[in-house]
């Protein structure tokens, strides 16, 4: 069977994607959502001085809001209605995902199918709506306490900053899950390669500009490109890598006739997270940071003026706790998606066995075993991609977006959406092959 699809894969043209109807419709439905989000992102918060708060954005855009602007699509320095981005669903995922590992009624509830996946989701909209809140009103908050960011300070421009950035959040969660079910690819990865990708073609001729001024030499420029480059190369090598186990099937008689046993293999990514741990490790970073920018700190206690210090971008300990969050995040969501039990059981089930290992509980003791050293593989290989640029970016005022986190993201998500349209075209060849098929053996009997 793999055969015949990676046979199928290298015979896709142009033909074979102007017959598939559906891919296309998927396709032009998933832009046009990613245009009105792009459209969102230029829509300033009602009653701000858009002048002010872009000069107030530039004093810290070397900071932790710079990041955050990545991921809102610039947003955030335009301080747009889409300034929250979709973090606060993420982050609310990752609370919601950690709860279904220590509270026993959620984890039975994962177990129960598509019935107990709504309602889980349900509880994460939940959370989205409480941590959305939250930010947006400390955002306001933080809005008022500068220098004429907003025109007319008080409860009713608290009021509508907290609905207007709660609603941006919420439409972009919607958004994401329709682009997953009617276009092509995961609704929310998309949305924030868009923000990036939009961003890219700036951050490289703001690049080139701090080399025509001399702020950063032509050997560091050359050497940010270079990186640039090995990075993605590091990227798709990593991500289309697999350590593939085995698989034997016994032989098997039907009526009076035998059949050889079969082997297949069972294909373990590298990364089998994604990009996920370094999406889920920014965005937690990010949560006791966001106002930070924006809000006077000699109005806080000196205990949090030090930890909103050490969580700048670059420090020592922001460094530490993002690697670590990466390696954790890298070993706990490939515990969520993958069950090495589960897939013990099914391969029992139907008569598959990995040579040398007894089926049933020591072949998932195996698979773990094997699973479990991929991934730390992959937790390094994420910490390398990520954190090494970010100090690069520290050191040298390196523009956010030719960071590892940032290209880490772009290449996966074209991986993963290549892959899909691939997907798409080969399923559409195999229904091109049934029906000739079917209309040959109609011919036939007709004869």
């Amino acid at each position: 069977m793999a055969s015949a699809a990676e046979q199928l894969a290298s015979n896709l043209n142009f033909s074979t994607f102007a017959k598939a109807e559906d891919l296309k419709k998927r396709l032009w439905f998933t832009l046009g959502a990613l245009l009105v989000y792009r459209l969102g992102t230029h829509i300033p918060l009602p009653g701000i001085n858009p002048d002010a708060v872009a000069n107030a954005f530039q004093s810290q855009a070397g900071g932790i809001l710079g990041v955050f602007n990545m991921f809102a699509g610039g947003a955030v320095e335009r301080m747009a209605i889409f300034a929250l981005g979709i973090m606060p669903y993420i982050s609310a995922s990752i609370i919601v995902q950690l709860m279904t590992s220590v509270i026993p009624s959620l984890e039975q509830l994962k177990k129960e199918g598509e019935q107990g996946r709504k309602i889980i989701n349900q509880y994460t909209r939940y959370g989205t709506v409480f941590l959305g809140t939250l930010q947006a009103y400390g955002i306001a908050v933080g809005l008022e306490s500068g220098n004429g960011l907003v025109l007319d300070p008080g409860w009713f421009f608290r009021i509508s900053t907290v609905i207007s950035l709660l609603g941006g959040t919420m439409f972009l969660m919607w958004l994401g899950e329709q682009i997953t079910s009617r276009g092509i690819g995961n609704g929310i990865s998309l949305i924030i390669f868009a923000g990036i990708v939009a961003a890219l073609p700036g951050a490289l001729a703001g690049t080139l500009e701090l080399g025509r001024t001399g702020a950063l030499s032509t050997p560091l420029i050359l050497g940010v490109l270079v990186m640039v480059v090995a990075i993605i190369a590091l990227i798709v090598f990593v991500e289309r890598a697999q350590r593939r186990l085995l698989i034997q099937y016994p032989k098997r008689q039907v009526g009076n006739r035998m059949f050889q046993g079969d082997t297949s293999h069972l294909p373990l990514k590298l990364n089998t997270a994604g990009v996920i741990p370094a999406i889920f490790a920014s965005s937690l970073l990010l949560l006791p940071a966001t106002l930070a920018g924006f809000t006077d700190t000699s109005t806080l206690p000196s205990w949090a003026t030090t930890i909103i210090a050490s969580l700048g971008h670059g420090k020592p300990i922001y460094i530490a706790l993002y690697a670590a969050l990466i390696a954790f995040f890298a070993f706990f969501y490939t515990a969520i998606v993958f069950n090495p039990k589960d897939t013990a059981d099914n391969l029992k089930k139907h008569g598959g066995f990995i040579p040398g290992i007894r089926p049933g509980e020591r072949t998932a003791e195996y698979i773990d075993y094997v699973l479990t050293r991929i991934t730390l593989l992959g937790a390094i290989y994420l910490i390398v991609v990520c954190v090494f640029p970010e100090i690069l970016i520290a050191e040298a005022g390196v523009p956010f977006y030719l960071g590892g986190t940032s290209l880490l993201i772009v290449v996966s998500v074209t991986l993963d959406t290549v892959a899909q349209i691939q997907g798409h075209l080969i399923a559409q060849q195999y229904e091109g092959l049934i029906k000739r098929s079917k209309l040959r053996g109609g011919k036939r009997g007709g004869r």
